[in-house]
């Protein structure tokens, strides 16, 4: 299939703006403060049990919408993490010890919450033998265990140096949803993905697959950073070549001003050209907004992403 032609990107701001200057953030991207009834009682909840929440520690713009739906990202094996990605709000350090009783209180905070899709992810863990497999897929067990009824997406690490059979700790626990992200384009990995290797994590999604293929996939990446049109086409065609299903794309956000600076700001009709041309290479699944993150909307997603899978087999 021929690809869609994506709209050329014609920056002139650029040109009128200071190499160390970022771009004025535009009014798409804008979002309101996190507050209301559902917000405090969502925090209450990870706050009673003692969790950390990616949508806190990675400055999610959509925190406040999510909260105040009793949505929630858990984040589990601690806050700190032993990777230095240049993009990540996360802190970067020697790790504590790993908890044994978290996840029997992730498994209580998803049936308190009354999740019927629950997102969990985690730092990077390079400390520990199996990079946090066997934890996960405690916590995968744990949520089974306690609310039957509520399907499971994690957002794992790249286990890069683990033995390839660590994998198979987390596939066998049966997650409904295996996420990992890409993150960005291959070329700017030495920049943003220091400690990773482009090739490796998507040789992981594929394994996913071979594993078991009923486990839905899923991988996301951020434009804004530097790449152009023709990486990110590539990037699709790589994610689909390892048998990708689920597609994410959203805005870069410079989360202080000693990370990565955002290169522009992607418009809205741009980020649509994306998501036609993902559509078009064979993507179940696609959400490509400037808002877009990983967890965002997920237990929506995961219907029409099983809605879809049904479709095409029927």
């Amino acid at each position: 299939m021929r690809d869609l032609k994506i709209p050329e990107q014609r920056h002139p701001e650029k040109a009128h703006r200071p190499d160390n200057a970022q771009p004025r953030k535009p009014k798409w991207i804008r979002v309101k403060a996190p507050t209301g009834e559902g917000y405090n009682a969502t925090r209450k909840i990870m706050r009673d049990n003692n969790l950390a929440t990616v949508c806190e520690e990675a400055a999610c713009p959509n925190a406040g919408e999510c909260w105040s739906q009793g949505h929630a990202t858990m984040m589990i094996m601690g806050e700190i993490c032993t990777r230095g990605c240049t993009f990540c709000n996360i802190a970067t350090g020697k790790p504590n010890e790993l908890d044994t009783f978290e996840p029997g209180r992730v498994a209580h905070a998803v049936h308190k919450l009354g999740l019927n899709h629950v997102v969990v992810t985690s730092v990077d863990r390079d400390d520990l033998e199996d990079g946090g497999a066997e934890h996960f897929a405690q916590t995968i067990r744990a949520i089974r265990h306690r609310s039957p009824s509520t399907t499971i997406e994690i957002l794992t690490p790249d286990f890069l140096k683990c033995a390839p059979e660590v994998l198979e700790v987390v596939v066998e626990a049966k997650p409904d949803v295996f996420n990992h992200n890409l993150e960005t384009v291959p070329g700017l990995y030495p920049k943003v993905r220091p400690g990773a290797r482009y090739f490796h994590s998507l040789r992981l999604l594929q394994r996913v697959k071979e594993l078991d293929p009923s486990i839905f996939t899923k991988s996301g990446i951020m434009v804004g950073l530097g790449e152009d049109k023709q990486s990110v086409q590539q990037v699709m065609d790589d994610m689909r070549a390892a048998d990708v299903d689920f597609l994410t794309i959203g805005q870069y956000l410079q989360p202080t001003p000693k990370h990565h600076g955002v290169d522009r700001f992607v418009t809205p009709e741009e980020f649509k050209a994306y998501e036609t041309a993902a559509y078009g290479k064979g993507f179940l699944m696609v959400s490509a907004t400037p808002l877009t993150r990983s967890s965002y909307h997920a237990g929506d997603d995961f219907a029409r992403l099983k809605a879809n899978r049904d479709a095409q087999v029927g």
